[in-house]
């Protein structure tokens, strides 16, 4: 296989020289950065990383690939998808874009058509396309609105073990948070949620007795063993700022699991005291945070003939300097929530830098899409480069940011147990047998 002018090694011990790393995704290796990135060459045994070295310095007797500046990246996390909702756009689009739309018809597509084979086949498609372009490790949301949630766990736990040498997966059951005090409903989706190892999930909205809820979710999770993993404040509307009663709940509980919460778009719109005052909450009560940055831009502030105002993303500067633990994902694909996408990290590394300043200084950019999801999802052992893990890496042409980030980085090469695999993405009429049935 072909690298620009240079060629991949296929033996079983070779070295990548010359080679451009960005530091934060390192273990056992440092040396002079700039903008956050470190010259080294990298020395593959088999399926491992066996060294890093400085650049130059790889045995001279070993096969070799000059990667001439190229970046070299670990393989991706994708810590917030929708793997049971991908790809119904051709069946079921969003007419007018809204979040409204967005839930209605989502909701008319998943009782008409969300059988087994309906969304393993949608589920596949962008498996294939999320290791195509260089992820390990994916956390979906399924929809656990009954009868649903026996049909997609089940799925979903056959196919975690179908791939489970070419992408991690994790699952977390979103369910309808006004069901937690319905005791037979939400006793049944936390046992099937434990049965097949998943977490506790929903979507936050100002309900009656919300603080009721939230008590009884955190205790339904500690007892029974389970992290949580929230949809908060997806909207535009100020007042519903449910990230500060998580965040109470959470110390008042005790709870001593990992909780994550997505979107967060309302608290970008508060005041600063109000600002303030939530992100510490956050911070002291150790809770992790993703931001859904493209997904985000496409639902929020979005009215009929009128060019939005705002972006839409929670304030992940701030979270980030206070302390929190922060990541970017890819959201939904090609669905009523988010008409485009294709699971690509890099696309998704790439929007982010744009549309949240992460750049000057861009020094640590690299770990939003490798080393803290893959922390906050408990799997240290993916999203970073170092010796004695396995060689599953994203090689670039581009040298520097500006060159990573201003192409799609379509010639890229993904490696994965040491070898180059086959990049070719699924086709789009793939899904024609079940897209197409109407």
């Amino acid at each position: 296989m072909t690298y620009g002018f240079t060629r991949v090694p296929q033996e079983e011990r070779f070295a990548l020289i010359n080679a451009t790393l960005p530091s934060v995704t390192l273990e056992g290796f440092a040396a002079p950065a700039k903008d956050g990135l470190v010259s080294a060459d990298i020395v593959i045994a088999g399926r491992m990383i066996e060294t890093v070295l400085p650049a130059g310095s790889a045995p001279l007797d070993l096969p070799r690939t000059d990667l001439r500046n190229g970046m070299i990246f670990p393989c991706f996390v994708d810590m917030h998808t929708h793997l049971d909702k991908g790809h119904v756009w051709d069946r079921r689009a969003n007419p007018d874009g809204t979040f409204t739309g967005a839930l209605d018809n989502v909701r008319e597509d998943r009782v008409a058509h969300w059988s087994s084979q309906d969304i393993r086949a949608r589920m596949e498609f962008s498996l294939r396309a999320a290791f195509a372009h260089g992820t390990k490790l994916i956390r979906t949301h399924l929809d656990s609105v009954p009868p649903q949630t026996d049909i997609s766990f089940p799925l979903f736990a056959e196919i975690q073990q179908e791939w489970k040498d070419r992408i991690v997966l994790q699952a977390v059951a979103l369910l309808p948070l006004d069901s937690v005090l319905d005791k037979p409903v939400f006793d049944a989706i936390v046992a099937t949620t434990r049965k097949y190892g998943g977490l506790l999930g929903g979507a936050t909205r100002i309900l009656p007795d919300f603080d009721k809820i939230l008590d009884a979710l955190f205790r339904s999770a500690a007892d029974n063993g389970l992290d949580i993993d929230l949809h908060v404040d997806e909207t535009e509307d100020r007042e519903v700022l449910t990230l500060e009663a998580i965040a109470d709940a959470k110390r008042r509980s005790g709870f001593q699991g990992s909780v994550t919460v997505g979107h967060c778009c309302s608290l970008a719109l508060q005041d600063e005291e109000t600002i303030k005052r939530v992100i510490g909450k956050v911070a002291d009560a150790d809770i992790s945070v993703v931001s859904l940055p493209m997904c985000n831009m496409y639902l929020q502030d979005r009215h009929a003939g009128r060019t939005p105002r705002w972006r839409g993303p929670t304030l992940f500067q701030e979270l980030t300097a206070a302390g929190v633990s922060t990541a970017v994902a890819s959201d939904n694909t090609r669905d009523p929530f988010y008409a485009y996408g294709d699971l690509d990290a890099v696309e998704v590394l790439r929007e982010s830098v744009r549309i949240l300043h992460l750049d000057h200084p861009i020094d640590n950019v690299a770990r939003i899409v490798t080393t803290t999801p893959a922390n906050i999802l408990g799997r240290t052992d993916i999203g970073r480069i170092g010796p004695g893990l396995p060689a599953d890496l994203v090689m670039f042409n581009a040298r520097r940011w500006s060159e990573l980030l201003s192409r799609p980085q379509a010639d890229r090469i993904v490696m994965r147990n040491g070898k180059a695999i086959d990049r070719c993405l699924p086709d789009y009429r793939d899904l024609d047998p079940i897209l197409m049935k109407e």
